[in-house]
């Protein structure tokens, strides 16, 4: 890290790059964008434009992948599509650069896998852009938890009822395997999937259902919905949808044996079995709707800012690049279940 602060490059400049500039521009201790790497220059000069207004300087823009793990730089920022991530990962990794990943981390949990291990063999830091669990709700929630007062949990539902019209679909590769390696579940579910599964702990069984609702025309499911069992014991249901109009947000709500927890809109709401009710958060836009854009950077900020100060401090981010994987073998093992019709253990 030099003196003048975290210097980093981001690859990949679409639709979520905004956001990650608005975090970039308002992180504590402050983060410079140097540089941008994209395969399509005349869109890359367009956001330096936008990067210039932004942060009050224009960040360079790299000519491939080479040019920016050649790059004085401590980090990449990675937004790319899932597909072939490995390849955009090892070269910066082998350079030394510390990795900071959109989700999901690849198309499958095999490819994960071999992101997670390309940077271990590195020695290179990885975290994973899940900034739902930057929610005040979701720390709340978190810290409750860990502190064993709920008791055991018993039943956990997930559920992702979001709506994206047709034109969302239109975008070449976009709800297809090939470049996005599914649908609802790896694109937009993953991040509810990710913050149940860091409070619930990882699932070990699903039996589920997938399909292509007939209000979009795309390769892969719009909808999905599974019975779960965690490793812990207790039972779940998830359910996630695009298909669901106009779209609300999601909500991960567990039961545990003093209370239950739900969180949904930004707001936890703790109800004791003694009769306590507490309310923690505010209420945020979560991207729910026909705007998939629809929420804050806030979030995404505090998973920049937590990256920083790992790198700092020597410790892992809060979301470590391994933690992501039981996102990943939870996908596959619906996938799986719903092609098989059969219940499907989920690899630990």
């Amino acid at each position: 890290m030099s003196a003048s602060g975290f210097r980093i490059a981001m690859v990949g400049t679409g639709m979520v790059a905004g956001t990650h500039l608005s975090a970039i521009r308002d992180a504590v201790p402050p983060v410079r964008l140097v540089g941008l790497g994209t395969r399509r220059p005349e869109v890359a000069e367009v956001f330096a434009d936008h990067a210039q207004q932004a942060l009050g300087y224009r960040p360079v823009i790299f000519q491939d992948i080479a040019a920016v793990a050649a790059a004085d730089i401590d980090a990449a920022l990675i937004l790319t599509p899932p597909n072939a991530r490995a390849g955009i990962v090892r070269p910066l990794a082998e350079a030394g650069k510390a990795i900071l990943l959109e989700k999901p981390v690849a198309r499958d949990g095999r490819e994960a896998a071999e992101v997670v291990e390309i940077c271990k063999k590195a020695g290179v830091p990885l975290g994973i852009v899940f900034q739902h669990r930057m929610r005040t709700a979701s720390l709340k929630a978190a810290g409750l938890v860990a502190s064993g007062a709920l008791g055991k949990l018993g039943f956990a539902d997930i559920r992702v009822p979001w709506w994206r019209d047709q034109s969302y679909y239109d975008e070449p590769g976009r709800g297809t395997y090939a470049r996005d390696g599914g649908g609802v579940l790896i694109s937009q579910a993953i991040h509810t999937i990710d913050l149940a599964l860091s409070l619930t702990g990882p699932a070990k069984a699903v039996h589920a259902l997938t399909a292509t609702s007939r209000f979009h025309r795309m390769e892969a499911e719009d909808i999905a919905t599974a019975g779960l069992i965690f490793a812990c014991g207790a039972v779940g249901s998830l359910m996630a949808s695009t298909a669901s109009f106009p779209g609300t947000s999601e909500s991960v709500t567990l039961h545990f044996e003093g209370a239950s927890l739900h969180l949904a809109d930004g707001i936890l709401t703790a109800s004791w079995r003694d009769g306590r009710v507490e309310h923690h958060g505010t209420v945020a836009g979560t991207g729910g709707g026909a705007d998939p854009m629809a929420f804050t950077h806030a979030w995404h900020q505090g998973i920049l800012e937590d990256f920083v100060t790992a790198i700092r401090d020597g410790r892992e981010p809060i979301v470590p690049g391994r933690e992501a994987l039981k996102s990943h073998r939870l996908i596959d093992a619906i996938a799986a279940s719903a092609r098989a019709g059969m219940r499907v253990e989920v690899p630990q």
